[in-house]
This record gives structure tokens, C-alpha cells and sequence, in this order.
């Protein structure tokens, strides 16, 4: 998609985000701190707008984040303990922290945001090398299904109608040779205006992940279909995954 680089996301979706996704699973937020370690350290990439970071510090977790829109960290700011959570500003595939944790999470599919395989693997090595010895990546992503395009690589499909003015849906085009999807969801607001949300994704099977892992020296610990540790299985339409580094 012509235009779009790692910072278009938080420029166009920033104003919206919040609104759009509004809440996390309890679910999330236990099983992340339980794994933040004594005291709780946690590193997240791509941080954005706090959603996951600030339930994160209510459970007592001193987390750090990572994230390459400032738009979006602007929106984590305004809220109340946004200040307090310190932030490197960069691509989470490389830039580079001072310190190493128990716990380093990337959640919402942000993995596939990466656009090539070269990237994602690298972005496994940069986890590996600030993960403490026996600490913990947790990643959670869609299983992909190919299914859901046409003959043509192509997908239109309502998204949600909030009301009677408004509603979202997505168009979105499948590259299978290189495992990219370019999509557009256009929102109509209240007020009559529409917009347009671009997201571009370089989606990964888990055993290709897996192997990411295994590049950079971690090893799969588990992996189960949601945070609430419900099996995964061929029937599958996510997975939450923990890495370990060895001790």
C-alpha cells in the first residue's frame, strides 16, 4: 500500500482508537502481571494508548513501553498514570532499552504490523536479548484463514453498526505470495463524516512463529486459544502464546 511506513497507523487511527476498542478482558491483564515476576518488571511493544499498560500498573506492575507513533502515546499521556509509564519512541523490532525484564508482551496481532519475515525475526531476537534468563514473551494473534477472501484475494464485510448513523466496515486485499493483507475500514461517524483507517499486516502461522522463536533462543512454553486459558485447538480463530528464554 503506497503511503503507508510503521508510523501511519497511530497518525490515522489515534483519534478513534479508544473509541473503537474501548475495553480489556480481565483475563488479559491477571495472566500478563502473573508472569511479571517479583518485583513486577514488565516491557510492552508497542505500548499506544496505554490499554493494556495502565490496568497493568493499577495490578502494582512497573511496566515500560515501546512504540513508534507519538500520536498514540500522546493519547496514554492525557490519561490519569500516563505520565508515569516511561517510553522509548522507535520501531519495536530494534530500538533498544537499558534494561531486561521477566515479562515482555505484544498483544492485538501488533507482531503482523511488522511487514516482512526479516522484521518479525528480528523483533524476536531484540525480545531474546532484553528477556532476563528464564523470563517470558507472551504474544497473542488470530490464527489466519484464507478462507475469508475470495477468488480474487479480496474481502468486504461489516464490521459493526453502532446505531442508525453509524457503522464500520472493511475492504481488504490478500497477497498470499508474501503473506500481506492491505485493508481499508472506513468508519461513518454520527456527524455524517466518514473516514478511512488504513491497516497493512504481514500475517504469520504459529509454527512460523515457533520458528522465529527458536532463531532467537527461546522455547515455546505453552499455548492455549485465549489469555482465560482455553485449549487451542484445529478449531482455533486466535492464540495466546508464552516463549521462555532459558536459564
Amino acid at each position: 500500500m503506497r503511503g503507508y511506513d510503521e508510523k501511519t497507523y497511530g497518525q490515522r487511527w489515534s483519534p478513534y482508537y479508544d473509541e473503537i476498542y474501548q475495553s480489556v478482558e480481565e483475563s488479559v491483564i491477571e495472566l500478563l502481571a502473573r508472569h511479571a515476576g517479583d518485583p513486577p518488571r514488565a516491557l510492552e511493544l508497542a505500548i499506544g494508548s496505554g490499554r493494556i499498560a495502565l490496568p497493568m500498573r493499577e495490578k502494582g506492575v512497573s511496566v515500560t513501553g515501546i512504540d513508534a507513533s507519538d500520536e498514540m502515546v500522546a493519547k496514554m499521556r492525557a490519561k490519569p498514570g500516563g505520565e508515569a509509564i516511561p517510553v522509548s519512541m522507535g520501531d519495536f523490532a530494534d530500538v533498544d532499552v537499558d534494561e531486561t525484564f521477566p515479562l515482555i508482551y505484544l498483544t492485538f496481532n501488533t507482531i503482523f504490523g511488522l511487514m516482512t519475515q526479516e522484521r518479525q525475526v528480528e523483533c524476536f531476537q531484540n525480545v531474546a536479548d532484553h528477556l532476563v534468563p528464564g523470563g517470558r514473551f507472551i504474544i497473542d494473534c488470530f490464527v489466519p484463514d484464507v478462507t475469508r477472501f475470495d477468488q480474487y484475494n479480496t474481502r468486504m464485510g461489516v464490521s459493526t453498526i453502532d446505531s442508525v448513523d453509524e457503522h464500520m466496515y472493511e475492504v481488504s486485499i490478500y497477497d498470499p505470495v508474501n503473506q500481506i493483507v492491505n485493508s481499508h475500514v472506513i468508519r461513518r461517524l454520527a456527524d455524517g463524516n466518514t473516514v478511512v483507517l488504513p491497516v497493512q499486516i504481514r500475517f504469520a502461522w504459529p509454527a512460523e512463529l515457533d520458528l522465529m522463536a527458536r532463531l532467537a533462543g527461546l522455547e515455546l512454553e505453552d499455548r492455549f486459544g485465549w489469555y482465560d486459558l482455553r485449549p487451542f485447538n484445529e478449531r482455533s480463530t486466535s492464540h495466546m502464546t508464552i516463549y521462555h528464554k532459558p536459564s
